[in-house]
Protein backbone atom coordinates (compact mmCIF):
# COMPACT_ATOMS: atom_id res chain seq x y z
CA UNK A 1 0.00 0.00 0.00
CA UNK A 2 1.28 3.44 -0.92
CA UNK A 3 1.65 5.55 2.22
CA UNK A 4 -0.51 8.29 0.70
CA UNK A 5 -3.32 5.74 0.28
CA UNK A 6 -3.33 4.69 3.92
CA UNK A 7 -6.53 5.24 5.87
CA UNK A 8 -6.13 8.17 8.26
CA UNK A 9 -7.73 7.46 11.63
CA UNK A 10 -8.37 10.53 13.74
CA UNK A 11 -8.43 9.79 17.47
CA UNK A 12 -10.02 12.02 20.10
CA UNK A 13 -8.17 11.32 23.34
CA UNK A 14 -11.15 11.42 25.71
CA UNK A 15 -11.03 12.38 29.38
CA UNK A 16 -7.44 13.26 30.26
CA UNK A 17 -7.76 11.72 33.72
CA UNK A 18 -9.07 8.37 32.48
CA UNK A 19 -7.61 5.39 30.62
CA UNK A 20 -8.18 6.70 27.09
CA UNK A 21 -4.62 7.78 26.38
CA UNK A 22 -3.30 4.59 27.97
CA UNK A 23 -5.27 2.29 25.67
CA UNK A 24 -4.30 4.43 22.68
CA UNK A 25 -0.59 4.14 23.49
CA UNK A 26 -0.85 0.41 24.17
CA UNK A 27 -2.71 -0.12 20.88
CA UNK A 28 0.22 1.28 18.93
CA UNK A 29 3.04 -0.23 20.99
CA UNK A 30 3.37 -2.78 18.19
CA UNK A 31 4.73 -0.85 15.19
CA UNK A 32 2.97 -3.26 12.84
CA UNK A 33 -0.29 -1.47 13.65
CA UNK A 34 0.97 1.36 11.47
CA UNK A 35 0.71 -0.98 8.47
CA UNK A 36 -3.08 -0.73 8.72
CA UNK A 37 -3.59 3.00 9.12
CA UNK A 38 -2.08 6.38 9.91
CA UNK A 39 -3.17 7.48 13.41
CA UNK A 40 -3.64 11.14 14.30
CA UNK A 41 -4.27 11.96 17.97
CA UNK A 42 -6.01 15.27 18.63
CA UNK A 43 -4.51 16.77 21.79
CA UNK A 44 -1.05 17.88 22.84
CA UNK A 45 2.33 16.16 22.96
CA UNK A 46 2.84 17.46 26.53
CA UNK A 47 -0.25 15.57 27.69
CA UNK A 48 0.75 12.41 25.86
CA UNK A 49 4.29 12.61 27.25
CA UNK A 50 2.95 13.02 30.80
CA UNK A 51 0.90 9.83 30.41
CA UNK A 52 3.83 7.96 28.86
CA UNK A 53 6.09 8.85 31.78
CA UNK A 54 3.49 8.06 34.45
CA UNK A 55 2.58 4.73 32.84
CA UNK A 56 6.13 3.80 31.80
CA UNK A 57 5.02 3.27 28.20
CA UNK A 58 7.65 3.90 25.54
CA UNK A 59 5.41 4.23 22.46
CA UNK A 60 6.99 7.01 20.35
CA UNK A 61 4.84 9.86 19.01
CA UNK A 62 5.34 12.53 16.37
CA UNK A 63 4.15 16.04 17.20
CA UNK A 64 2.63 18.17 14.43
CA UNK A 65 0.80 21.50 14.23
CA UNK A 66 -1.11 20.88 11.01
CA UNK A 67 -2.77 17.82 9.49
CA UNK A 68 -0.67 18.47 6.40
CA UNK A 69 2.44 17.52 8.38
CA UNK A 70 1.40 13.95 9.14
CA UNK A 71 3.98 11.22 8.85
CA UNK A 72 2.41 7.97 7.62
CA UNK A 73 5.06 5.91 9.40
CA UNK A 74 4.48 7.39 12.85
CA UNK A 75 1.85 8.02 15.54
CA UNK A 76 0.98 11.64 14.95
CA UNK A 77 -0.16 14.01 17.69
CA UNK A 78 -1.85 17.09 16.28
CA UNK A 79 -1.28 19.84 18.84
CA UNK A 80 -4.53 21.77 19.21
CA UNK A 81 -3.52 23.53 22.43
CA UNK A 82 -0.17 24.72 23.82
CA UNK A 83 -0.96 25.52 27.44
CA UNK A 84 -0.15 23.28 30.39
CA UNK A 85 -3.07 21.13 31.52
CA UNK A 86 -3.46 19.74 35.04
CA UNK A 87 -3.84 15.95 35.04
CA UNK A 88 -5.30 14.15 38.05
CA UNK A 89 -5.61 10.46 37.32
CA UNK A 90 -8.88 8.91 38.43
CA UNK A 91 -10.66 12.21 39.08
CA UNK A 92 -13.46 13.80 37.08
CA UNK A 93 -12.43 17.45 36.85
CA UNK A 94 -13.81 20.38 34.92
CA UNK A 95 -10.45 20.72 33.18
CA UNK A 96 -10.31 17.12 31.96
CA UNK A 97 -13.84 17.45 30.59
CA UNK A 98 -13.06 20.75 28.89
CA UNK A 99 -10.05 19.36 27.04
CA UNK A 100 -11.85 16.15 26.12
CA UNK A 101 -14.42 18.36 24.39
CA UNK A 102 -11.67 20.33 22.62
CA UNK A 103 -10.11 17.12 21.33
CA UNK A 104 -13.45 15.81 20.07
CA UNK A 105 -14.45 19.09 18.42
CA UNK A 106 -11.16 19.34 16.53
CA UNK A 107 -11.37 15.72 15.38
CA UNK A 108 -14.94 16.15 14.16
CA UNK A 109 -14.03 19.29 12.21
CA UNK A 110 -11.25 17.39 10.45
CA UNK A 111 -13.70 14.54 9.76
CA UNK A 112 -16.21 16.96 8.22
CA UNK A 113 -13.46 18.45 6.06
CA UNK A 114 -12.38 14.94 5.00
CA UNK A 115 -8.90 15.51 6.38
CA UNK A 116 -9.28 12.22 8.26
CA UNK A 117 -11.13 9.10 7.06
CA UNK A 118 -12.32 7.53 10.31
CA UNK A 119 -13.03 8.90 13.77
CA UNK A 120 -12.08 6.76 16.79
CA UNK A 121 -13.16 8.23 20.12
CA UNK A 122 -11.64 7.46 23.51
CA UNK A 123 -14.08 7.51 26.46
CA UNK A 124 -15.47 10.75 27.88
CA UNK A 125 -17.20 11.51 31.16
CA UNK A 126 -20.73 12.55 30.22
CA UNK A 127 -21.01 14.84 33.25
CA UNK A 128 -17.81 16.88 33.35
CA UNK A 129 -17.76 17.42 29.58
CA UNK A 130 -21.00 19.41 29.70
CA UNK A 131 -20.65 23.11 28.82
CA UNK A 132 -22.17 25.83 26.67
CA UNK A 133 -20.51 24.27 23.62
CA UNK A 134 -21.17 20.63 24.56
CA UNK A 135 -24.72 20.06 25.76
CA UNK A 136 -25.35 16.47 24.68
CA UNK A 137 -25.99 13.15 26.49
CA UNK A 138 -23.00 11.59 24.74
CA UNK A 139 -20.84 11.15 21.65
CA UNK A 140 -23.67 9.82 19.47
CA UNK A 141 -25.93 12.84 19.89
CA UNK A 142 -23.02 15.26 19.41
CA UNK A 143 -22.00 13.55 16.18
CA UNK A 144 -25.55 13.56 14.83
CA UNK A 145 -25.73 17.33 15.45
CA UNK A 146 -22.44 17.94 13.63
CA UNK A 147 -22.59 15.42 10.77
CA UNK A 148 -25.20 14.48 8.18
CA UNK A 149 -27.75 11.71 8.70
CA UNK A 150 -29.75 10.10 11.50
CA UNK A 151 -27.60 8.24 14.01
CA UNK A 152 -28.03 4.76 15.41
CA UNK A 153 -25.83 3.48 18.23
CA UNK A 154 -24.75 -0.09 17.47
CA UNK A 155 -22.76 -2.16 19.96
CA UNK A 156 -21.11 -5.00 18.10
CA UNK A 157 -18.81 -7.99 18.01
CA UNK A 158 -18.23 -10.42 15.16
CA UNK A 159 -21.44 -12.31 15.97
CA UNK A 160 -23.68 -9.72 17.62
CA UNK A 161 -24.86 -6.24 16.58
CA UNK A 162 -27.30 -4.47 18.89
CA UNK A 163 -28.82 -1.11 17.96
CA UNK A 164 -30.91 1.11 20.20
CA UNK A 165 -34.32 2.48 19.20
CA UNK A 166 -34.15 4.92 22.13
CA UNK A 167 -30.79 5.95 23.52
CA UNK A 168 -29.67 8.15 26.40
CA UNK A 169 -33.08 9.00 27.86
CA UNK A 170 -34.67 8.26 31.27
CA UNK A 171 -36.46 4.91 31.48
CA UNK A 172 -39.64 6.83 32.36
CA UNK A 173 -39.59 8.41 28.89
CA UNK A 174 -39.04 5.23 26.86
CA UNK A 175 -42.67 4.11 26.33
CA UNK A 176 -43.88 7.53 25.20
CA UNK A 177 -40.90 7.88 22.85
CA UNK A 178 -41.52 4.55 21.14
CA UNK A 179 -43.53 5.60 18.07
CA UNK A 180 -44.07 3.80 14.75
CA UNK A 181 -42.10 6.56 13.02
CA UNK A 182 -39.10 6.12 15.32
CA UNK A 183 -39.13 2.34 14.95
CA UNK A 184 -39.32 2.60 11.16
CA UNK A 185 -36.46 5.11 11.12
CA UNK A 186 -34.17 2.96 13.26
CA UNK A 187 -34.97 -0.20 11.28
CA UNK A 188 -34.19 1.65 8.05
CA UNK A 189 -30.90 2.95 9.45
CA UNK A 190 -29.82 -0.48 10.67
CA UNK A 191 -30.92 -2.15 7.44
CA UNK A 192 -28.91 0.33 5.36
CA UNK A 193 -25.88 0.06 7.64
CA UNK A 194 -25.85 -3.74 7.49
CA UNK A 195 -25.77 -3.52 3.70
CA UNK A 196 -23.32 -0.66 3.12
CA UNK A 197 -21.10 -0.99 6.19
CA UNK A 198 -20.99 -4.77 6.62
CA UNK A 199 -21.69 -6.08 3.10
CA UNK A 200 -24.85 -8.06 3.98
CA UNK A 201 -27.13 -8.19 0.93
CA UNK A 202 -30.36 -9.26 2.64
CA UNK A 203 -30.01 -8.46 6.34
CA UNK A 204 -32.21 -10.17 8.91
CA UNK A 205 -33.20 -7.93 11.85
CA UNK A 206 -34.87 -8.74 15.18
CA UNK A 207 -36.79 -6.19 17.27
CA UNK A 208 -37.10 -6.71 21.03
CA UNK A 209 -40.28 -6.12 23.01
CA UNK A 210 -40.72 -3.22 25.40
CA UNK A 211 -42.55 -5.17 28.10
CA UNK A 212 -41.77 -8.49 29.80
CA UNK A 213 -43.18 -11.45 27.84
CA UNK A 214 -44.14 -9.04 25.03
CA UNK A 215 -46.85 -7.66 27.31
CA UNK A 216 -48.67 -11.00 27.77
CA UNK A 217 -51.50 -9.87 25.48
CA UNK A 218 -51.98 -6.62 27.35
CA UNK A 219 -51.70 -7.93 30.91
CA UNK A 220 -48.27 -6.32 31.44
CA UNK A 221 -48.51 -3.59 28.80
CA UNK A 222 -50.09 -2.80 25.44
CA UNK A 223 -47.19 -1.17 23.55
CA UNK A 224 -45.93 -4.39 22.00
CA UNK A 225 -49.32 -5.35 20.54
CA UNK A 226 -50.44 -1.83 19.64
CA UNK A 227 -47.20 -0.21 18.44
CA UNK A 228 -44.26 -2.55 17.85
CA UNK A 229 -45.94 -5.56 16.26
CA UNK A 230 -48.09 -3.61 13.73
CA UNK A 231 -45.08 -1.48 12.80
CA UNK A 232 -42.96 -4.55 12.12
CA UNK A 233 -45.71 -5.98 9.93
CA UNK A 234 -45.84 -2.73 7.93
CA UNK A 235 -42.06 -2.76 7.48
CA UNK A 236 -42.12 -6.38 6.29
CA UNK A 237 -44.56 -5.38 3.54
CA UNK A 238 -41.67 -3.42 2.00
CA UNK A 239 -39.63 -6.61 1.67
CA UNK A 240 -37.31 -6.17 4.63
CA UNK A 241 -36.61 -9.21 6.79
CA UNK A 242 -37.65 -7.78 10.14
CA UNK A 243 -39.06 -9.99 12.91
CA UNK A 244 -40.43 -9.64 16.43
CA UNK A 245 -41.15 -8.42 18.95
CA UNK A 246 -39.08 -10.87 21.00
CA UNK A 247 -38.99 -10.94 24.80
CA UNK A 248 -35.43 -9.93 25.63
CA UNK A 249 -34.73 -12.48 28.37
CA UNK A 250 -35.56 -15.53 26.27
CA UNK A 251 -34.02 -13.99 23.16
CA UNK A 252 -30.58 -13.73 24.74
CA UNK A 253 -30.92 -16.72 27.05
CA UNK A 254 -31.63 -19.08 24.14
CA UNK A 255 -28.96 -17.43 21.94
CA UNK A 256 -31.61 -16.58 19.35
CA UNK A 257 -29.57 -13.48 18.55
CA UNK A 258 -27.17 -15.72 16.62
CA UNK A 259 -29.87 -16.17 13.95
CA UNK A 260 -29.92 -12.45 13.08
CA UNK A 261 -27.58 -9.95 11.45
CA UNK A 262 -28.81 -7.15 13.69
CA UNK A 263 -30.93 -6.66 16.80
CA UNK A 264 -32.84 -3.54 17.84
CA UNK A 265 -33.44 -3.04 21.55
CA UNK A 266 -36.18 -0.68 22.66
CA UNK A 267 -34.05 1.04 25.32
CA UNK A 268 -30.45 1.45 26.42
CA UNK A 269 -29.95 -1.14 29.17
CA UNK A 270 -32.14 -3.74 27.46
CA UNK A 271 -29.52 -3.92 24.73
CA UNK A 272 -26.31 -2.96 26.47
CA UNK A 273 -26.63 -5.06 29.63
CA UNK A 274 -26.72 -8.42 27.80
CA UNK A 275 -24.23 -7.17 25.23
CA UNK A 276 -21.63 -6.29 27.85
CA UNK A 277 -22.31 -9.49 29.78
CA UNK A 278 -21.59 -11.46 26.61
CA UNK A 279 -18.64 -9.49 25.27
CA UNK A 280 -17.35 -6.77 27.61
CA UNK A 281 -13.83 -5.71 26.73
CA UNK A 282 -14.09 -7.04 23.18
CA UNK A 283 -17.03 -5.04 21.89
CA UNK A 284 -17.16 -1.93 19.73
CA UNK A 285 -19.51 1.05 19.73
CA UNK A 286 -20.26 1.99 16.12
CA UNK A 287 -22.33 5.02 15.13
CA UNK A 288 -24.37 4.01 12.09
CA UNK A 289 -26.47 6.24 9.87
CA UNK A 290 -24.11 9.19 9.50
CA UNK A 291 -22.07 10.29 6.50
CA UNK A 292 -18.78 9.44 8.23
CA UNK A 293 -17.44 6.45 10.15
CA UNK A 294 -17.03 6.61 13.93
CA UNK A 295 -16.19 3.84 16.39
CA UNK A 296 -15.18 3.65 20.04
CA UNK A 297 -14.39 1.00 22.66
CA UNK A 298 -17.24 -0.44 24.73
CA UNK A 299 -15.89 0.79 28.09
CA UNK A 300 -15.83 4.06 29.97
CA UNK A 301 -13.16 6.30 31.44
CA UNK A 302 -11.95 3.66 33.92
CA UNK A 303 -11.14 6.16 36.65
CA UNK A 304 -10.59 3.34 39.15
CA UNK A 305 -7.54 2.06 37.26
CA UNK A 306 -6.38 5.27 35.58
CA UNK A 307 -2.65 5.94 35.87
CA UNK A 308 -1.93 2.39 37.08
CA UNK A 309 -0.98 0.78 33.76
CA UNK A 310 -3.79 -1.76 34.19
CA UNK A 311 -6.08 -0.90 31.26
CA UNK A 312 -6.73 -3.55 28.61
CA UNK A 313 -6.59 -2.12 25.07
CA UNK A 314 -8.48 -5.04 23.44
CA UNK A 315 -11.73 -3.13 22.88
CA UNK A 316 -9.86 -0.10 21.52
CA UNK A 317 -7.95 -2.34 19.10
CA UNK A 318 -11.23 -3.88 17.95
CA UNK A 319 -12.71 -0.41 17.49
CA UNK A 320 -9.74 0.60 15.37
CA UNK A 321 -10.00 -2.43 13.06
CA UNK A 322 -13.79 -2.12 12.87
CA UNK A 323 -13.53 1.51 11.78
CA UNK A 324 -11.02 0.61 9.08
CA UNK A 325 -13.11 -2.31 7.77
CA UNK A 326 -16.36 -0.32 7.79
CA UNK A 327 -14.67 2.52 5.91
CA UNK A 328 -13.43 0.10 3.24
CA UNK A 329 -16.77 -1.73 2.95
CA UNK A 330 -18.76 1.50 2.72
CA UNK A 331 -16.42 2.92 0.11
CA UNK A 332 -16.80 -0.23 -2.00
CA UNK A 333 -20.58 -0.21 -1.59
CA UNK A 334 -20.86 3.43 -2.66
CA UNK A 335 -18.66 2.78 -5.69
CA UNK A 336 -20.76 -0.23 -6.73
CA UNK A 337 -24.08 1.53 -6.27
CA UNK A 338 -23.12 4.87 -7.82
CA UNK A 339 -24.97 5.32 -11.14
CA UNK A 340 -25.98 1.63 -11.35
CA UNK A 341 -26.72 0.12 -14.75
CA UNK A 342 -30.49 -0.20 -15.15
CA UNK A 343 -31.55 -3.25 -17.16
CA UNK A 344 -34.84 -2.76 -19.04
Amino acid sequence: MDKSDKIIVGISIGDLNGIGIEVILKTFEDKRMLDFCTPVLFGATKVISYHKKALRIETPVHGITSINQINHSKINVLNIWKEEVAIEFGTATKVSGEYAAKSLAAAVEHLKDKKIDVLLTAPINKENIQSETFNFPGHTEYLEANLEGKSLMILMTNELRIGLITGHIPISKVAESLTPELIKSKVETMHMSLMQDFGIDKPKIAVLSLNPHCGDKGVIGTEDDEIIKPTIEKIRETGKLVFGPYAADGFFGSETYKQFDGVLATYHDQGLAPFKALSFGKGVNFTAGLNAVRTSPDHGTGYDIAGKNMANPSSFVEALFTGIEVFKTRKEYLELTHNPLIVK
